[in-house]
């Protein structure tokens, strides 16, 4: 029997708890870690679902731990990775005896041999920003690349059950891209894990903040990539420079502007010239890569959050930022006015002008910056990840006709035994 979606032969298992399979084989950087580091233990944590994980080897060792749900390490190169999901992931889901699948990577299964859930998190496809981006550093082949990707991703939202976005302004978009209904799920934040790793910074992190104790710091977290927009936050610092005379002004950033330094295929080296021509280079403090379980701490090192980045989709930094007490300087994306509401000041995009502004106000105002850091651990509380789990595994029960938030024989023998 096939379904509207394409699928064939859905055979739900007899076992009555709802046995849930997350393809998570694209986790490997950014907004894909922070989701799935974040899911797995409230997943875990929930005795009426069963969970069965496929996820690259790097990853599922973070979880070895983890008793209670099955993790599938597959190996699977990125150049392959599609082509391994549409041909053969089928089988491995089937053999699992799993009765709805939850595809955690932009891109569904044409053909899930269980009812599906996608997840959609990558704006770049829908952002016309985006490819004049691509096409103004001449990468052409990746310009190819991304509406090839683009492509699939649409298709993939018509293949799918039920597509989940982030934030209700990036699930507008798509459906205004697609046609087709996309449903909006918060993802969510734990402070309480977030800042429970006390462990010291290296040496080498230590050794560039305290270099910079007595300047106005300014924080951006994001490895190198270019819808982050990295050169209109550059560009502000000259500007940056004259209206804090007085003062040193330094930007934080958890990546290196260098070759081979980030995941992907970004290059940085246009974002370190302008540096270097503008003659800031001395304002940036390249941090490199920082642990996720000690980025609570770098937060806690800076003044002010800024982001400049033209397309979003959730922005997790935003809600860390907020949650750490640190007023916000933003781009005025609906994403973000979504995410942070009255917790930031936000600029047009790509104005460096209006970025200086709103970063001199703040620090101009004492009373303004009590007035975002309250606002923004207000509004961080609203973010939970039980409960993003929660709405997603309802969704999940919807689809498979298995049983969720109701004991079963099953979940209440499991928990008898853990």
């Amino acid at each position: 029997m096939e379904g509207e979606n394409g699928s064939t032969g859905w055979n739900l298992c007899s076992d009555p708890m709802m046995h849930l399979f997350i393809n998570a084989l694209a986790a490997s950087a950014g907004g894909g870690l922070t989701y799935i580091r974040n899911v797995i233990p409230h997943l875990a944590s929930n005795l009426d679902v069963r969970v069965t994980v496929a996820l690259p080897p790097q990853l599922g060792r973070e979880f070895r731990s983890i008793s209670n749900i099955k993790f599938l390490e597959l190996e699977i190169p990125a150049a392959r990775r599609f082509w391994f999901e549409q041909s053969q992931l089928p089988a491995v889901i089937r053999h699992s005896g799993a009765n709805v699948l939850l595809s955690a990577g932009n891109f569904a299964l044409r053909r899930s041999p269980v009812p599906q859930i996608l997840l959609s998190r990558n704006s770049i496809y829908t952002s016309a920003d985006f490819y004049r981006d691509l096409l103004s550093r001449h990468e052409y082949r990746n310009w190819i690349d991304t509406r090839f990707r683009a492509m699939l991703a649409k298709k993939s939202i018509q293949w799918a059950d039920v597509t989940v976005a982030p934030s209700e302004a990036f699930a507008a978009d798509l459906t205004r891209w697609t046609g087709k209904p996309v449903s909006a799920i918060h993802h969510g934040f734990d402070r309480d894990i977030f800042t429970r790793d006390e462990s010291p910074l290296t040496a080498d992190l230590e050794e560039k903040l305290r270099a910079d104790d007595n300047s106005v710091r300014l924080l951006f977290v994001s490895h190198y990539n270019y819808y982050r927009n990295f050169e209109t936050l550059i560009r502000a610092l000259p500007s940056l420079r004259d209206r804090l005379r007085g003062k040193s002004v330094k930007l934080l950033l958890t990546c290196k502007l260098a070759l081979g330094e980030n995941p992907g295929s970004y290059r940085p080296e246009a974002a370190a010239k302008l540096a270097r021509e503008i003659g800031v280079s001395d304002m940036l403090v390249e941090l490199g890569s920082v642990p996720y379980c000690q980025l609570h701490q770098i937060y806690g090192r800076a003044d002010i959050y800024v982001t400049p980045a033209y397309t979003e989709t959730f922005a997790h930094p935003l809600v860390e930022a907020m949650s750490s007490g640190l007023p916000i300087v933003a781009s005025d994306l609906p994403v973000h006015r979504e995410i942070c509401h009255d917790a930031a000041l936000y600029f047009p995009r790509f104005s460096p002008d209006e970025l200086t502004e709103r970063v001199a106000k703040i620090d101009a105002s004492a009373g303004l910056r009590a007035r975002l850091t309250a606002a923004g651990k207000s509004r961080s509380m609203a973010f939970s990840w039980k409960e993003h789990v929660e709405k997603l595994l309802s969704e999940a029960a919807k689809l498979s006709g298995a049983p969720f938030g109701v004991p079963t024989p099953a979940s209440k023998s499991r928990a008898m035994s853990s």
